[in-house]
């Protein structure tokens, strides 16, 4: 019953299947891996059928599909400009596989792939490999106006410009951790809460047990709904920051 009620146990990577080692690297097949298998494939699934009978008469899950579609479409223009859109599959790909894969967590005896901070940070650093990466591709050494803003007066540039390159190399951790950090915590206090409500009942019995019970009980129904928005928000944010990270490929400087 302890080991039932961890909350730092739903978080536990384990094998399925046999060890694979290259060097000094561990690539078995976990949990983990079957959980991102699992969120791209629902992922595609819900793509194919929302859009293999399309028509003028939007069917619900049709409407779905571009309303979602929209959203990123004017998410990104809002933040990155109309050259941002070029983008859109890199972001909307970002967007929907954290979305997923957040309200998957919320399934019972699900695994949460982005409560690992392995995970939020590979999706940070692809973000920041693109964004560098592309900005050199386009703007040359005029990217690194990034680091040296307009209309700042000369005396306190240097300082100015210090502050820029830490703020661009701290991006993956923020955008890493901040997403890490709101599934971890969010999940761990569900699992107290409802861990709380049984454990009142295996200790005082039934009748007292349920009244002790009744707190916990109604905080994790409190929670859940939050949770779920969380779930949603977070995905919105990567997203979004996503989007203002690349505008600094397309308009260095500005």
């Amino acid at each position: 019953m302890i080991f039932a009620l961890d909350p730092i146990k739903q978080f536990e990577i384990h094998k399925m299947g046999p060890t694979l080692k290259i060097g000094n690297f561990d690539l078995s097949f976990t949990n983990a891996s079957l959980m991102m298998l699992v969120t791209v494939g629902l992922v595609v699934l819900w793509l194919l059928l929302s859009t293999n009978k399309r028509s003028l008469v939007p069917t619900r899950a049709q409407s779905v599909a571009e309303v979602t579609y929209e959203f990123v479409a004017d998410m990104i223009r809002s933040a990155s400009g109309k050259d941002g859109l070029r983008f859109f599959p890199f972001v909307f790909t970002l967007f929907i596989f954290i979305l997923f894969a957040n309200l998957l967590g919320m399934v019972p005896f699900f695994f949460t792939t982005t409560s690992h901070i392995i995970v939020t940070f590979t999706l940070a650093m692809m973000v920041m490999t693109l964004v560098i990466g592309y900005g050199v591709y386009k703007n040359g050494f005029k990217f690194l106006k990034i680091f040296w803003p307009s209309g700042i007066p000369i005396a306190i540039l240097p300082f100015v410009s210090l502050l820029e390159i830490i703020s661009f190399f701290s991006r993956p951790i923020s955008l890493s951790v901040r997403l890490w950090a709101n599934m971890l915590a969010g999940h761990i206090l569900l699992k107290l809460f409802a861990g709380f409500s049984i454990m009142m009942v295996t200790a005082f019995g039934m009748f007292p047990g349920l009244l002790g019970a009744l707190v916990p009980f109604t905080l994790t129904l409190a929670l859940t709904p939050l949770e779920f928005l969380v779930a949603f928000v977070q995905a919105y944010v990567f997203a979004l920051l996503t989007c203002v990270y690349l505008s600094d490929a397309l308009h260095p400087g500005h």
